[in-house]
């Protein structure tokens, strides 16, 4: 039977949690509580697994990503929590903006045929935030918002960790 394993990370941005099913990292978030784990094994219909080493894995990237040590995420990523739309936004995402660059929400757009709105509206429900980087989108004339953690100001410390952002600017 498939199961899903939960960590947590503390970070200055909270304890970033994970989730992580045999297919790869299916969630992340910026608070971990059993409140936040049991929501996500209810969306994915499955019990909490015993097996940690998966878990551990992306965890530690985590941790390296925090710490300024890992630029690339180097994980399977489970796409089951996101409908088409999500999955071919957030997978052009995922696959074509790199560390310490950005997209603007009209570029991504483009690139993926959806419209602009309906990007930030799929940028606001991205179920794997930091490891799948909707915080690299940003607006024509500005950061534009972010629904993750502590809003706009995680937005700008993840940017500003990714050296897109000079430190201080914020």
């Amino acid at each position: 039977m498939s199961s899903v394993t939960f960590g947590s990370v503390p970070t200055e941005l909270g304890d970033v949690f994970a989730a992580v099913t045999p297919d790869g990292v299916v969630a992340t978030a910026f608070s971990d509580s059993p409140h936040v784990r049991a929501a996500v094994a209810g969306r994915l219909g499955l019990a909490e697994g015993e097996d940690t080493a998966p878990v551990d894995r992306v965890l530690a990237q985590l941790r390296e990503y925090f710490a300024g040590r890992r630029q690339a995420f180097e994980l399977d990523v489970d796409w089951r929590l996101m409908s088409s739309a999500q999955r071919r936004v957030l997978g052009t995402l995922y696959e074509t903006v790199p560390y310490g660059t950005v997209v603007t929400y009209g570029e991504l757009a483009h690139r993926t045929g959806i419209p602009a709105r309906g990007i930030g509206a799929i940028m606001g429900s991205n179920p794997i935030p930091i490891v799948v980087p909707c915080h690299r989108v940003v607006a024509g004339d500005g950061l534009g918002g972010f629904s993750g953690g502590s809003g706009v100001e995680s937005k700008r410390r993840l940017l500003t960790l990714e050296g897109y952002l000079p430190p201080g600017l914020w």
